[in-house]
């Protein structure tokens, strides 16, 4: 079984698709940061990271994993 992370929830990918491991559910609809609570912004970036200036990835790691960004 194939298994990620998205915003801090477990995430597996069955059936050609990510859902979310604990209800099964697509991962097409965002749901809050699990540690912190917050849904994403209006622009969709993620709350617990706001706008990075030339980053093209980041994560908080949402209280899973160390934190990273990545820059241009």
């Amino acid at each position: 079984m194939v298994r990620s992370r998205k915003r801090g929830w477990l995430i597996i990918y069955i059936k050609k698709q990510w859902v979310y491991a604990n209800t099964k559910t697509s991962t097409v609809k965002n749901r809050p940061c699990k540690r912190c609570g917050q849904p994403c912004t209006a622009n969709g970036h993620d709350a617990c990271l706001g706008k990075i200036p030339n980053a093209f990835s980041a994560c908080c790691g949402h209280g899973v994993e160390e934190g990273f960004i990545l820059r241009r």
